[in-house]
């Protein structure tokens, strides 16, 4: 932990940090943005905006396809999606690739139809999973651009939201990362969306197991999970297990491989707001892979995962960087979010689970014997003021300066609070906090 200079007298912070705060390979800065969550049984406490929303997020319809439909309706009567949100398309379900020129008059209809404060999309269908040489996914995030496909083993385009601190990728980036709720039947994916929103706040007890098989060729990830382990170890139970699979496992949390295909699946309960993938060729596949389809990971509980949709070779920056993923993840950030920021290269992979599952946003706080206690994840790496005040408008006076925090949970201790709102604000300079 930085050593803090003193804070005002009526302040007491206590910050359990399980690692050391600011490590920028990880993501050290956090948007400054509110978001507000109300108690009035106790002072209200305000965060700095950590993640997307559902008035962030926009959903595609394919209204040619009932099971599109479907899910989209009941996506947004259980994420409470804007009614602007909601974007209705037309076109023929039947293949798994979709044409560049089909891609761009949907696309230009979308584009047109999305309200300008989206940041993100959710699409609600399975098929078609790829545009062209492109996965759908990176197509809608970011337009058809032959830069993200590849001849060969070769790299593509880099994703400039790789690892950022953003939390409006579109503002920031012109980009809107997109996810697939998908799945072969609405119960599937009834399920899935259930297990998103379970997840949210529930700042889960559970374990990412790094396995490190014996397939040399799909093993690359493995090189860093010795040093993950050491680095992350501390915010989350991770085991490093040299293995081709892991059987009845009751508390998975992640579970990052690399196989053709994961035996056992079914042998294990996720956690709700549980990811997972295996780096492989087709895995993106999803209705007709020659290995394993990622669906298989959704249909054994995890709530979102990734696969290529085209051969990527075993570049690992065309998967996700399990370190990157979950210190996003652990610090409030969505699964779309935290996905998307852990791929540098997605253009031949798709993106499938539930986008707004959050299992570690919010924050929870108790006001006994005249001490407030705020625990939350949802901090980012980075140093903050924290503000007071007796109405929602302010004004707001200082109440403690440079709290600097890592990643992990924090708790801070607030005495003597007689202000019936208290706010925690980004520093950006020696002016004073952004607020």
């Amino acid at each position: 932990m930085r050593k803090k200079k003193p804070l005002h007298s009526c302040l007491i912070i206590t910050l359990f940090l399980l690692l050391t705060p600011c490590r920028p390979e990880l993501g050290c800065a956090a948007n400054t943005s509110s978001a507000i969550i109300l108690n009035t049984s106790r002072p209200s406490v305000i965060l700095p905006k950590n993640n997307l929303g559902a008035q962030d997020l926009a959903v595609i319809i394919n209204d040619a396809d009932p099971l599109s439909v479907k899910i989209g309706n009941y996506y947004q009567s259980r994420r409470g999606i804007p009614d602007a949100n909601m974007i209705h398309v037309r076109f023929t379900p039947d293949s798994t690739v979709m044409s560049r020129e089909e891609f761009a008059r949907i696309k230009a209809q979308v584009d047109a139809a999305t309200p300008h404060q989206v940041q993100a999309f959710a699409l609600t269908w399975a098929k078609p999973y790829r545009v062209d040489c492109m996965s759908i996914t990176t197509a809608f995030a970011a337009g058809f651009d032959q830069k993200f496909c590849a001849q060969g083993c070769t790299t593509t385009q880099m994703s400039l939201y790789f690892n950022s601190t953003s939390v409006a990728p579109f503002s920031d980036f012109g980009l809107r990362p997109t996810m697939s709720l998908a799945g072969e039947s609405f119960e599937e994916v009834k399920k899935l969306i259930d297990r998103g929103v379970q997840s949210d706040s529930s700042y889960p007890v559970g374990t990412g197991y790094l396995v490190d098989t014996s397939d040399q060729h799909r093993n690359v990830r493995a090189a860093e999970f010795e040093h993950l382990q050491k680095v992350l170890g501390g915010i989350v139970k991770l085991e490093h297990i040299k293995a081709d699979s892991i059987e009845n496992k009751t508390d998975v949390l992640f579970y990052f491989t690399g196989k053709t295909s994961v035996s056992g699946l079914s042998t294990n309960t996720f956690i709700p707001g549980a990811i997972a993938d295996h780096l492989t060729s087709t895995g993106g596949q999803l209705t007709d892979s020659s290995q394993m389809s990622s669906l298989r990971w959704l249909e054994a509980g995890a709530t979102g995962s990734y696969g290529a949709v085209v051969e990527p070779c075993n570049y690992p920056a065309k998967f996700p960087n399990p370190g990157v993923l979950i210190a996003h993840y652990t610090s409030g950030q969505t699964l779309i979010e935290s996905y998307w920021k852990s791929v540098a290269m997605p253009g031949q992979g798709i993106f499938i689970g539930e986008p707004l599952a959050n299992p570690y946003g919010g924050s929870q706080s108790t006001h006994n014997n005249n001490v407030l206690t705020i625990q939350t994840y949802s901090l980012a790496p980075g140093c903050y003021t924290v503000l007071g005040a007796n109405s929602i408008v302010g004004p707001f006076q200082i109440m403690g300066r440079h709290v600097c925090v890592g990643l992990g949970r924090k708790e801070i201790k607030l005495r003597n609070v007689k202000n019936r709102y208290v706010k925690i604000v980004l520093e950006t300079d020696e002016k004073g906090p952004r607020q």
